[in-house]
């Protein structure tokens, strides 16, 4: 087959697929053609007319894209935010070209397309249909977000953020996404050349490199290191806790487990409802974040913290759980996680998926196990990006 590497095209966009992109279909004389080949095109919108320059072709029946022309704009359509988001530029944003309305309707199609072919096995089970979860938006706006950054560093020392599945670094001025500008100053430095760079925007505006921070959620204040994850959307952290708080239910006195849980964000809330006299395990494999949580959370003895990987943990903690929160990486919990979990008889587990199609399987896996799905939202914690925060509720059935 014929590297379509370079290869300039003209056709019309289909529908948005999960990664942030959208699919045309494309024949050998470069034109629409239904039975040609698949092309995932960045910077379009369906229905666009663009033309398009492939940038990977790896032999197969696709190849990648990008729309360095529109012929036929989409009343989405607007003119970025940023001067670097374009072809060829930084990779970090995939819709700065739609509105922010249009942005959560195309991550909405994604996440129920991904459902309906990779949850269908729950649908029969689930009290939700799938075709009518909305990604909800988060208070503050598309722009201003992004408290927390890594950047690159190239062989010269400038910091920058990487070009779309690429290892370059784009050389950039500012973030939008990240708060009042802050950026800039630390663009302006050098780092040690091949290295990367994590930056923290501080509550009182200054973008700070290698620092712990202060952060509010859950009534809380939480003091975190360097490098403890948290949540880089503002809103997102009480979001969660809302939910889990409106959807765990602990029985006072009863038994939780915060799986992958971090500072324990959501161990706070499952033991307010647990009370003194309940149990919340919380397990999580980063030695900061469990530091960090036993010393936000030390006026709660009923929360212990466990340090270890979730997945291998599930088997030796003590005792059986009465609800279960699940906050997996991206690549979700898997069908050993899932087994092992459901094994030991929670009745309800609030499962946390930053990823649609890993939560599509492990919907799947959990209804395999005997849950259903009782509750599914999603947020726009990533405007900009195709990325969203999903939250959805199992019940054991019987």
């Amino acid at each position: 087959m014929t590297d379509w590497t370079d290869r300039m095209l003209e056709f019309t966009v289909g529908p948005v697929a999960h990664g942030g992109h959208c699919v045309g279909r494309v024949g050998d004389d470069r034109a629409d053609d239904p039975t040609g080949r698949v092309v995932f095109v960045r910077h379009a919108l369906p229905g666009e007319r663009v033309r398009a320059v492939v940038t990977e072709d790896a032999g197969g029946s696709y190849c990648r894209a990008d729309a360095v022309a529109v012929l036929e704009a989409s009343p989405d359509r607007v003119e970025p935010p940023c001067s670097w988001a374009g072809p060829g530029g930084c990779g970090g944003c995939d819709f700065q070209h739609a509105t922010p309305e249009a942005q959560r309707r195309l991550k909405t199609a994604v996440l129920r397309e991904q459902l309906a072919r990779l949850a269908a096995p729950a649908a029969p089970l689930s009290t939700v249909p799938f075709d009518a979860v909305e990604v909800e938006e988060l208070p503050g706006g598309p722009l201003g977000w992004r408290t927390r950054v890594r950047l690159a560093v190239d062989d010269a020392g400038v910091p920058g953020l990487r070009a779309h599945r690429s290892h370059d670094v784009c050389e950039i001025g500012d973030c939008p996404l990240v708060p009042g500008g802050a950026l800039a100053e630390v663009l302006e430095r050098r780092f040690r050349p091949g290295s990367e760079v994590d930056v923290t925007v501080h509550d009182d505006g200054a973008a700070r490199v290698g620092s712990g921070a202060t952060a509010h959620a859950a009534g809380r204040t939480w003091e975190l290191s360097a490098g403890t994850f948290w949540q880089v959307h503002p809103a997102l952290p009480d979001t969660l806790a809302a939910v889990v708080g409106e959807w765990a239910d602990v029985p006072a006195g009863g038994v939780a487990w915060d799986l992958y849980g971090g500072v324990g964000l959501l161990a706070s809330v499952l033991a307010g409802q647990a009370g003194p006299d309940g149990t919340v395990l919380v397990v999580e494999s980063a030695p900061s974040a469990v530091a960090d949580g036993a010393a936000a959370l030390a006026d709660l003895p009923q929360v212990e913290f466990v340090q270890g990987r979730a997945e291998r943990e599930i088997a030796r903690l003590r005792p059986d759980p009465d609800v279960v929160v699940t906050d997996p990486p991206r690549t979700g919990l898997g069908r050993a996680a899932v087994r092992a979990l459901t094994g030991r008889g929670p009745q309800r587990v609030v499962h946390v998926a930053c990823d649609p199609a890993a939560l599509g399987r492990d919907l799947a896996l959990f209804a395999e196990y005997g849950y259903r799905v009782a509750g599914l939202r999603a947020f726009d914690a990533f405007p900009m990006t195709h990325h969203l925060e999903a939250v959805a509720l199992l019940e054991r059935v019987g």
